[in-house]
C-alpha cells in the first residue's frame, strides 16, 4: 500500500499529544547502561529512530526506585541525579529530531533473570513471594513495602514530567510486578491488593495509576502495558471471555490510564472465539479507549524463536493496514524490526521495501 494511502502514516491525537504516524516503538530491554545511568550511545540509539519517522518512542524499561525492581544490573535506572540526568539528554535528543518519547517504568517483582547470577542488594518482592504457581522468589511485600512501591511509580512519573517526556508507560505485562498482583497464580494475597476475582487484583495496578495522576498533570498521557501470556507461562490466560476481559480492563480505565498497549506474540491471531480482533481490538472495544497492538510487526517469525537462532525476514503489513484501516486499534508498536533498522519506518513510508532488514539476534548485541 502506498503510504500516501497506508493508515500507519496517518496522524493520531493521544490526550493532548499530536502523533504524525500510528508508528511506536516498542519497549525493548538492552541492558547497556552497566551503572544504571543512560550513555551517550543511549541517547543517539533513540535520537536515531526519531529522526526516522517513528511517531512515538516507549523507551526500555526502566528501574523505579525500589532496591529489587531490576534483575539485571545493566537496565537503567529512572532515579537519582547521575540517571534522571542522562534521561534528560535523551529526551532533549529526541524531541531535537522531531520525535515523542514515553519511559516505560519497571518493576521486576520475582522475576529473576534466567541469565545472570546477580542479584538486587535486597531479595526480589512480590506479591506473594513466589514467581509462578508453586515457585518459591524472593519476599513477599508487606503493606508497607506496597505502599513505598506506588509512591515510587508516583515519582517516577514526576521525574518524567518535569524532564519533558511526553507521557508515560506502566510496564504491567510478561509476569513482572503489576503483572503478578493480576495473576491469581502468584497473587494469594488476602488484604486489598488480593481477591478471589481478577476485578478484586487490579488494585494494585489502580493504585500506580492513581499515583502516576497525582504527580503529573491531569491530561499527562498514562499508557499501560498488558499482556494475558507471562514469560513464566506462554499459554497463561487471565481473562478468558469478554466479559471478564471488561471486568479487567474497566477499573483502570476509571483510575485514569489514557490507552491499553496489548502484548501478544503474534498481532494477527484473535483473542476469542467467534471474532477475529486481537487484544487491542477488544481492549477498544471494551473501554473506548485508545490502544496499541503489538506482536511480530512487519517479520516473518515471533521474538522466542530468535533466541534460537532463527532468523525473521521482512514479512508483508497488509493485515495490518487493514485491521488498523478497520480501526481495531488506533497505533501499532514495531520492537525487532526497528531494533534491526532504525529507519524502517522512513523505508516502509518511502515504499523501500527491498531495503527492509532482517533480524537476527546478533542485532541485541550492539544499541545501535
Amino acid at each position: 500500500m502506498p503510504a500516501t494511502l497506508s493508515p500507519l502514516f496517518t496522524p493520531f491525537q493521544l490526550g493532548p499529544l499530536f502523533l504524525p504516524n500510528r508508528i511506536v516503538m516498542a519497549p525493548m530491554t538492552r541492558s547497556f547502561a552497566p551503572t544504571g545511568v543512560p550513555t551517550a550511545d543511549t541517547v543517539a540509539y533513540y535520537q536515531r529512530r526519531a529522526a526516522q519517522d517513528v511517531g512515538l518512542i516507549i523507551t526500555e524499561g526502566v528501574r523505579i526506585d525500589r532496591p529489587a525492581a531490576g534483575n539485571d544490573p545493566g537496565v537503567p535506572r529512572f532515579h537519582g541525579e547521575d540517571a534522571l540526568a542522562g534521561w534528560g539528554e535523551v529526551v532533549r535528543a529526541v524531541k531535537a529530531a522531531g520525535g515523542h518519547i514515553f519511559p516505560q517504568l519497571w518493576h521486576v517483582g520475582a522475576l529473576r533473570s534466567a541469565s545472570l547470577d546477580w542479584r538486587p542488594p535486597t531479595p526480589f518482592e512480590s506479591p506473594s513471594g513466589i514467581s509462578r504457581p508453586g515457585k518459591v522468589s524472593g519476599v513477599a511485600m508487606s503493606e508497607a513495602d506496597v505502599l513505598a512501591t506506588i509512591d515510587a511509580y508516583g515519582r517516577a512519573a514526576g521525574e518524567a514530567m518535569r524532564l519533558g517526556f511526553d507521557g508515560v508507560e506502566l510496564h504491567a505485562a510478561h509476569g513482572y510486578l503489576i503483572d503478578q498482583f493480576f495473576w491469581e497464580g502468584t497473587n494469594e494475597r488476602s488484604d486489598r491488593w488480593g481477591g478471589p476475582t481478577l476485578a478484586d487484583r487490579t488494585r494494585f495496578a489502580c493504585d500506580v495509576i492513581q499515583a502516576v495522576r497525582a504527580a503529573t498533570r491531569p491530561d499527562f498521557p498514562v499508557v499501560i502495558r498488558l499482556s494475558q501470556w507471562k514469560q513464566q507461562d506462554f499459554p497463561a490466560r487471565l481473562a478468558l471471555t469478554p466479559r471478564a476481559m471488561e471486568a479487567w480492563l474497566t477499573p483502570m480505565v476509571e483510575a485514569g490510564v489514557t490507552a491499553f498497549h496489548c502484548s501478544t506474540r503474534r498481532f494477527w491471531e484473535a483473542e476469542f472465539e467467534g471474532s477475529d480482533l486481537n487484544f487491542a481490538g477488544w481492549a477498544k472495544k471494551l473501554t473506548g479507549l485508545a490502544s496499541i497492538t503489538v506482536g511480530s510487526v512487519g517479520l516473518s517469525g515471533e521474538f522466542v524463536a530468535a533466541y534460537s537462532g532463527e532468523v525473521s525476514q521482512p514479512a508483508s503489513l497488509d493485515e495490518l493496514e487493514r485491521r488498523l484501516a478497520r480501526g481495531d486499534f488506533d497505533l501499532v508498536a514495531v520492537g525487532r524490526a526497528l531494533l534491526a533498522d532504525p529507519a524502517w519506518a522512513s523505508k516502509i513510508r518511502e515504499g523501500r521495501f527491498g531495503e527492509l532488514s532482517a533480524f537476527d539476534r546478533r542485532a541485541l548485541e550492539t544499541l545501535y
